[in-house]
């Protein structure tokens, strides 16, 4: 018997989990499966969130999207927030896709303006402006090469 704390990226939400194996190895498989099958599950609350976050950050880029990537169209394919609503995880796609990293890093160096923009448009639907965490989605990529490889 194992008592594993679990961490599962956001400070508040470690969890703590109880397995009955032979292996403390085999042990934190089960267990990191378990804190990753529960955060996958999302509140009706957080989806609305996330769609109103999504929908507020695309906006904000079409407007200032310029000062943020010169010459590259930026689109945000997904939010993920945390259940208490303060951290937000913002995917980001990227055309033309080269130097995505660049666009990224300029990104994050303006996260604070962004959210400020962020905060200006959705003060009157909720009480606090979710701290903003921006990372590629590279979904588009893979697809591309799976097809490229099925071509050949």
């Amino acid at each position: 018997m194992y008592n594993v704390q679990l961490q599962s990226g956001h400070r508040e939400r470690d969890k703590e989990c109880t397995v009955d194996f032979t292996g403390r190895a085999y042990c934190q498989i089960i267990c990191t499966f378990v804190a990753l099958k529960t955060d996958m599950v999302e509140s009706t609350r957080q989806k609305k969130v996330s769609r109103l976050l999504q929908k507020e950050i695309a906006d904000i880029f079409l407007r200032k999207g310029k000062e943020f990537a010169p010459g590259k169209l930026v689109s945000i394919t997904k939010v993920r927030i945390s259940p208490d609503l303060s951290f937000a995880r913002v995917y980001l796609s990227i055309f033309p896709s080269t130097d995505n990293n660049h666009v990224l890093k300029s990104v994050q160096d303006h996260s604070s303006k962004i959210r400020f923009d962020l905060g200006q448009k959705i003060r009157s639907q909720l009480r606090i402006v979710p701290e903003i965490a921006f990372f590629i989605d590279d979904s588009l990529d893979y697809i591309d090469n799976i097809d490229k490889l099925l071509k050949t």
